[in-house]
């Protein structure tokens, strides 16, 4: 069965995924930065409900050359996901070459013993996609979650294609970034990948005096549990 991951960063979002049927749920904060850890609360409250929670594990914007203190922290938001009866992490780890971090990964991926695990967009930050998919299956890695190594999975089809062929059941793929309702069907055809990640979210607009007073962005979304239903009965009629 095709499964529907949808990405949030708020209470709101975590009712919007109930209410529309989401199959699983990534856990951030921060989604204008790409996602960053979220906090012990949303944890223990997304535990709350009866949907697999992965908790993204990244403590700050930028990119994913992570120091000896970062990785630490890391560890420790791992534990915390882990007693919160969060289901798995969603995690990555570069160098400066643009290579995956094994040495770091390992620690990481000892830190998430019993976990699910889930290699996130550092895979398109990577010079070598093919080899970083081997090395994240031999360390034990769940999924990984990639738009083809370009800014959206419309562009990056060629690549998801050779990742799935690559991937042979040993891993799943996830194809998210730029994803729309339509584009799920022409990947699945094309790539046979039956994971998709999305955000779902809308723009909605906060009064004064929040954004001059630096309380708020005028740029802010919510979670639109239609569109999820929507993502929902296209992935229906992929099971058909």
């Amino acid at each position: 069965m095709a499964l529907l991951e949808i990405c949030v960063d708020d209470a709101q979002g975590l009712l919007a995924c109930i209410k529309g049927g989401a199959d699983r749920i990534e856990l951030c904060s921060s989604l204008t930065l790409g996602g960053l850890t979220p906090s012990l609360g949303l944890m223990q409250l997304a535990a709350k409900y009866n949907v697999p929670v992965f908790a993204m594990i990244r403590p700050r914007a930028g990119n994913f050359c992570f120091s000896d203190n970062e990785l630490d922290i890391m560890c420790d938001d791992i534990a915390a996901a882990a007693g919160s009866g969060l289901a798995g992490v969603v995690l990555g780890v570069a160098n400066d070459d643009q290579t995956l971090n094994v040495n770091a990964l390992k620690k990481l991926s000892q830190a998430a013993v019993g976990m699910g695990k889930t290699l996130h967009r550092v895979m398109d930050t990577l010079t070598n996609q093919i080899v970083a998919l081997d090395q994240i299956i031999d360390l034990g890695f769940d999924q990984v979650l990639t738009s083809g190594g370009k800014p959206g999975v419309d562009q990056g089809l060629d690549m998801l294609v050779s990742l799935q062929d690559r991937a042979q059941g040993r891993i799943d793929i996830m194809a998210g970034a730029g994803l729309t309702p339509p584009m799920v069907s022409t990947i699945h055809q094309r790539t046979g990948i039956e994971m998709f990640h999305a955000s779902c979210r809308r723009p909605v607009k906060i009064g004064e005096p929040f954004c001059s007073l630096g309380f708020a962005s005028p740029d802010l979304y919510e979670t639109d549990v239609n569109l999820i239903r929507q993502y929902k009965r296209v992935l229906a009629e992929l099971a058909i």
